[in-house]
């Protein structure tokens, strides 16, 4: 869907009191009705009550609200919820569970990568796409495509070594 058509679904959509929307996160469907300006951060954390995904900045450049849709790692917080309508969105909390955690959660818990955890579900979705896109071949890579997501505590060695850890795992 180009930019214009997705406005033009708001404007259509503003007009009206609500939008429905059908959404699938981790997993589960769901057949909402929003308005138009909710963003998929807030739709998430507020309506649907998955509160991994932070709002960090507000302005996408942070990374903590970081989610998958259809596999690809965004910022939600800049994402309007209208115009992911049919999406299939994976938060934190649809990456593991805690008997069976995903390979990158026992990463960053090997590496002490969490620190405070504020931004970690972004660092951590944002790494689960990373690996996904099958760009990153180095450290110095990793750094580079990871450096939408901020750490404000300084993790940034040991999100990396977290990182590398699970790429080179996965290449196996």
């Amino acid at each position: 869907m180009t930019l214009l058509a997705d406005e033009r679904r708001v404007d259509e959509a503003s007009s009206r009191d609500g939008v429905d929307v059908t959404l699938t996160v981790n997993g589960t469907a769901h057949s909402l009705t929003i308005e138009p300006w909710v963003t998929l951060l807030d739709l998430v954390r507020e309506r649907l009550g998955l509160t991994g995904s932070k709002k960090g900045c507000d302005h996408g450049q942070c990374g903590a609200c970081t989610m998958l849709v259809d596999g690809k790692r965004i910022n939600s917080c800049l994402s309007l919820a209208v115009t992911r309508d049919g999406a299939d969105i994976t938060t934190i909390e649809g990456l593991g569970t805690p008997d069976a955690l995903h390979p990158l959660q026992q990463a960053f818990i090997d590496h002490d990568a969490f620190q405070c955890g504020f931004c970690t579900p972004g660092q951590i979705c944002s790494a689960a796409g990373l690996i996904a896109e099958g760009r990153a071949t180095s450290r110095e890579e990793i750094r580079e495509l990871m450096s939408g997501n901020i750490c404000r505590c300084g993790a940034y060695t040991n999100i990396a070594d977290a990182i590398e850890q699970v790429l080179a795992e996965s290449a196996r």
